[in-house]
């Protein structure tokens, strides 16, 4: 049995406590990802064009800095990586943390929260940043409570069994 991470960037509170509890049902270990500058109200006003969080979008290449550049994943297999949805994808900081550890032959499966309706080009964006030695699955928004059977039945329809 491979070991399992839940590692989850989380602006507020729905997706770290999302990744919470998919860690425990799937009894994975869990990491936060964080910025080295903690993100404020006013970074997350998308209403705003001058916010982080617009600014960051405008600029494909950018790359926020991470409070941990490098995590150790060579004892993870089998990687759950949550965000909220901004902007139709990931936040930037996701690319940040993939491109800076070695996910080569491992499996990413893309989790997300949102207000909204789709995770938008999330795992074909993740996919790029990661590489082509890397596998990474369709990914599901997971809003609200979260039960053991949707988890189940999410895995076995991308392929992927406990």
């Amino acid at each position: 049995m491979s070991r399992k991470l839940v590692a989850f960037f989380s602006a507020g509170r729905e997706t770290r406590f999302t990744a919470r509890e998919l860690a425990q049902i799937m009894e994975a270990d869990l990491y936060e990802i964080k910025p080295l500058a903690p993100y404020t109200e006013q970074d997350l006003d998308y209403m705003n064009p001058e916010s982080r969080s617009c600014l960051e979008n405008k600029e494909p290449g950018f790359r926020p800095k991470l409070a941990e550049e490098t995590t150790d994943l060579s004892s993870y297999d089998l990687i759950f990586l949550g965000f909220p949805v901004w902007f139709d994808t990931c936040p930037r900081i996701i690319a940040s943390f993939i491109e800076h550890n070695d996910f080569k032959g491992k499996t990413i499966v893309p989790f997300a929260t949102s207000k909204g309706g789709s995770m938008g080009s999330a795992a074909k964006d993740i996919q790029a940043y990661a590489g082509e030695d890397t596998k990474v699955t369709e990914g599901m928004l997971l809003n609200g409570t979260i039960s053991r059977f949707k988890i189940q039945t999410w895995l076995l329809t991308i392929g992927i069994s406990e």
